[in-house]
C-alpha cells in the first residue's frame, strides 16, 4: 500500500543576530543554515497494516506524514501510496486518504460538529445515504451520537479528538495518518479512542500509521514499529523484538527480611534502586537463573518477579542510535 524509498527532506533558513545592528547585517549578508529534517529513509507498508511509528521530539515523523500525505514535496527519494504520487495531489489519491493532527483542527470551532461532517460529506460527494449510515456508524462506535449538534468549542478534548477522526473517516479513506491522536487525553479518553482505532482497522482493513509518545497507543495498537532518529532510520520490526535486539536484560525485583547494603547487591547485578529492604537489579537474560539462585541460597528474601525491561525505556535506548539496526 505504501512504498518509501531514499526519502529525503532538506529545509533551509537563515541565522539572525540579535538587535539593530545584527538585522542590519542580516540585510546584506544573511547566513544560510540547512536542515536535514529526513535523511534516507525507506520503508514500506501493507494493506491493512497498523505501524507505529516513532522518535523523540524532531525526528522528522510529522514531516514524514506530511510529504506520504502531499503536504510537503521531498528534496529527494519517492514515494508511492496506493500507487499515487502524493504530492502530485490528484483528486482520487486525496479520496483514498486521510490525516489527523492531534495539534491542529480541522472542525469549525463555533459550529456543531455535524455541520462539519457535512461539510466533508459535500467536498467528497458522498450520497445522503451513505452519509447517514456512515456518520450513524462512526457516532455509535466512538460513543459521541449526543454531542453531534453541539458546538466544537463547547466540547472537552477527548470529545472534540473523537469527532476529528469521525471527520477523517466520513470518505473511508483507505490509508489513515495519525500524528499524536492522543495527545492531553486523559487516560479513559485514551483507551477508548485505541479501542476505537482497533475495531475500524480489523473491520475496514484500513491501512494506518500512526505516531504517539504514549506507548500505550503503540502497544495496544501496532504489533510492527519503525523508529527513526535525527531523520535516520533506526530500527523497522516487531514491537516485542526491541528489548532482545538492545542485549535482552531483565529486571530483577527482589525483597528482603532485612535491609542491605548495595554492595551485597553488585554480585549479583546492576543495581537500578534499592530502597531499604526493596532492590531492583539490571541482569544479562542469560543469567537470570543463575541471579536467582545464588540469591535465594545466600540471602533471606520474602518475594522477588522477574520482568522485562520497559518498553519506553527500551524505546529511548533507540533514540539514542543513529543507524539501522540490522
Amino acid at each position: 500500500m505504501i512504498t518509501v524509498e531514499h526519502l529525503t527532506k532538506e529545509f533551509t533558513y537563515y541565522r539572525k543576530a540579535t538587535g539593530l545592528r545584527g538585522s542590519l547585517h542580516n540585510i546584506f549578508h544573511r547566513e544560510s543554515l540547512t536542515k536535514e529534517a529526513v535523511r534516507d529513509i525507506s520503508f514500506s507498508v501493507e494493506e491493512g497494516e497498523m505501524i507505529g511509528f516513532l522518535g523523540p521530539n524532531g525526528a522528522g515523523k510529522t514531516t514524514t506524514l506530511k510529504m506520504l500525505s502531499g503536504i510537503l514535496y521531498p528534496t529527494s527519494g519517492s514515494v508511492s501510496v496506493n500507487g499515487f504520487t502524493p504530492w502530485d495531489r490528484s483528486a482520487e489519491f486525496k479520496r483514498q486518504i486521510s490525516i489527523v493532527m492531534g495539534q491542529k483542527n480541522q472542525l469549525w470551532w463555533d459550529l456543531p460538529a455535524s455541520d462539519s461532517f457535512y461539510l466533508n460529506k459535500c467536498i467528497f460527494g458522498i450520497s445522503d445515504s451513505d452519509y447517514r449510515d456512515i456518520v450513524t456508524e462512526l457516532a455509535e462506535l466512538l460513543d459521541v451520537k449526543e454531542l453531534m449538534n453541539v458546538q466544537v468549542r463547547r466540547l472537552s478534548l477527548g470529545e472534540r479528538m473523537k469527532m476529528e477522526i469521525l471527520a477523517a473517516l466520513i470518505h473511508r479513506p483507505k490509508i489513515l495518518f495519525l500524528d499524536e491522536p492522543t495527545i492531553g487525553l486523559d487516560l479513559l479518553s485514551q483507551q477508548k479512542i485505541r479501542e476505537f482505532l482497533k475495531i475500524y482497522n480489523e473491520q475496514q482493513k484500513t491501512t494506518v500509521i500512526i505516531t504517539s509518545h504514549y506507548m500505550a497507543d503503540i502497544e495496544a495498537l501496532c504489533s510492527r514499529t519503525v523508529i527513526i532518529n535525527q531523520g535516520c532510520l533506526v530500527y523497522d520490526g516487531p514491537l516485542k523484538e526491541i528489548n532482545q535486539l538492545l542485549g535482552r536484560r531483565k529486571l530483577l525485583s527482589v525483597k528482603t527480611a532485612a535491609p542491605l547494603n548495595a554492595k551485597v547487591w553488585e554480585t549479583f547485578g546492576t543495581v537500578r534502586e534499592i530502597n531499604a529492604a526493596e532492590v531492583i537489579l539490571e541482569v544479562a537474560q542469560e543469567n537470570v537463573k543463575d541471579a536467582v539462585s545464588a540469591i535465594l541460597s545466600n540471602l533471606e528474601i520474602e518475594d522477588f518477579t522477574v520482568t522485562e525491561i520497559p518498553i519506553e525505556e527500551s524505546i529511548s535506548r533507540f533514540y539514542q542510535k543513529e543507524v539501522l539496526v540490522p
